[in-house]
């Protein structure tokens, strides 16, 4: 949300900063042209006369002179002291020309001219309130500023209403059902990353419901036939007198409950994959000493297959962050079943790439088949028949590994091995440096 709030402040700003230089320049080019109304150029003829009259008065009479003068013409008329009056050094100037300075005051303004031959004096005649033209332009300015700023937060807000309308409304649709609904993405929106984020749930939430579906519907299916025999070991036990035949069926009634018990823990390990996965636990690793750790662990397995396990591991230490319990165990997978399909090898590498890592698992078996490369992530895909659910192989840990890989937001293929010949795993994740 950075970038928005970033937007609102440049738009503010910058609005105010525009619309106001604008009205600078109105205003100073008005004032270039302005002329002094009518009424003030009578008042300050006015006040020349006056002041003309004054300076021709002796200085002891002045200040009689001026009454009489202010009661003859009944002006707003007042005698100040000059060293009364506090004013800059520029304006002071201006005391002597013709007609006076313009002063304006919190009640009205007023006009200041000094006596010409009493220097010691000023004559302020006050100025009638005319219309009052400069407060009429100030308010007609002050909502031209605050209907530009208006204007232009509504043109920002424009773009903003309608991507959180397309928001709004693909989520609506994929409260519907559709969840295959995503935001067109567009890099200058106010709310990109929110937008992403979006995309990005959305992308969870379908995958979410997708392996639901696969797993109720893969449960289902594979429970039939325990359910079956149990029916039909209940059925034979209860028709048969014969204690050895009844315990024989009893025994395979308990060999079809354990394997019904290992398939829905299989399954529902599975399906709460997704809650682990919030609670990751990342901290940095050195992934050499991972990968040699891995490799420590399956020596013993590889032995009792004969098969050589080896690594090939980076010159330079390097760090990686990752949750170890996890990615241990998708490495683990992809290991063992390495293991299990090799004739005599499996090599466990690992190699720089760019910004990240890539950790390659290959043996010197059969390989996979290429138009099943990309299915052999999925959950409950099995792609040797030979290794039966009896046997406690249900086809999910492949779907294991990409799930956490993609946890750790790497990725994994697989593909032919170039150096043994059959299948390989390469698994690429982001390291710190």
């Amino acid at each position: 949300m950075t970038r928005l709030f970033l937007s609102i402040i440049v738009t503010v700003i910058g609005s105010l900063f525009l619309i106001g230089l604008g009205l600078d320049k109105l205003v100073a080019s008005q004032e270039n042209v302005t002329e002094i109304p009518l009424e003030t150029a009578i008042y300050q003829q006015m006040l020349e006369g006056l002041s003309q009259e004054l300076a021709h008065t002796p200085a002891p009479d002045v200040a009689d002179k001026f009454t009489q003068l202010a009661e003859h013409f009944q002006l707003e008329l007042s005698l100040d002291k000059t060293q009364d009056v506090a004013l800059p050094l520029a304006l002071s100037s201006q005391l002597t020309q013709v007609g006076g300075l313009i002063l304006a005051s919190d009640q009205q303004p007023y006009l200041l001219r000094q006596i010409p031959n009493h220097d010691d004096y000023l004559l302020r005649l006050q100025l009638p309130n005319l219309v009052d033209e400069e407060h009429q332009q100030s308010v007609i300015l002050t909502a031209i500023l605050y209907l530009g700023v208006c204007g232009i937060l509504i043109l920002w807000l424009i773009p903003l209403a309608r991507r959180l309308f397309i928001l709004t409304n693909a989520a609506a649709r994929i409260g519907k059902g559709e969840l295959n609904v995503r935001v067109n993405l567009n890099r200058l929106s106010y709310i990109y990353p929110l937008e992403a984020s979006f995309n990005q749930m959305a992308a969870q939430i379908e995958k979410l419901m997708a392996d639901n579906k696969l797993l109720a519907r893969s449960l289902s299916h594979d429970i039939r036939t325990p359910m079956s025999c149990l029916r039909f070991g209940v059925e034979a036990a209860l028709d048969t007198s014969n204690i050895e035949k009844k315990n024989t069926y009893l025994q395979r009634m308990e060999a079809e409950l354990t394997r019904m018990e290992d398939m829905t823990s299989a399954f529902l390990s599975y399906a709460s994959m997704e809650r682990q996965g919030v609670n990751l636990r990342i901290q940095k690793a050195n992934i050499n000493q991972f990968i040699d750790n891995v490799s420590q662990h399956f020596q013993s397995l590889a032995a009792q297959h004969n098969i050589v396990l080896s690594t090939e591991l980076l010159e330079h230490e390097a760090q990686i962050e990752m949750d170890q319990h996890w990615l241990h165990r998708a490495i683990q997978n992809l290991v063992s079943n390495a293991v299990q399909y090799a004739n005599s090898r499996v090599l466990i590498s690992i190699k720089r790439d760019g910004k990240g890592m890539l950790i390659k698992v290959e043996d010197d078996g059969k390989g996979i088949e290429e138009n099943k490369l990309d299915v052999v992530f999925d959950p409950f895909v099995k792609l040797d028949v030979d290794r039966s659910r009896e046997q406690g192989h249900f086809g999910l840990g492949l779907a294991i590994c990409a799930k956490v890989v993609d946890w750790h937001n790497g990725s994994i293929k697989a593909q032919k091995s170039v150096a043994l010949g059959g299948a390989a795993f390469v698994i690429y994740l982001p390291c710190t440096h």
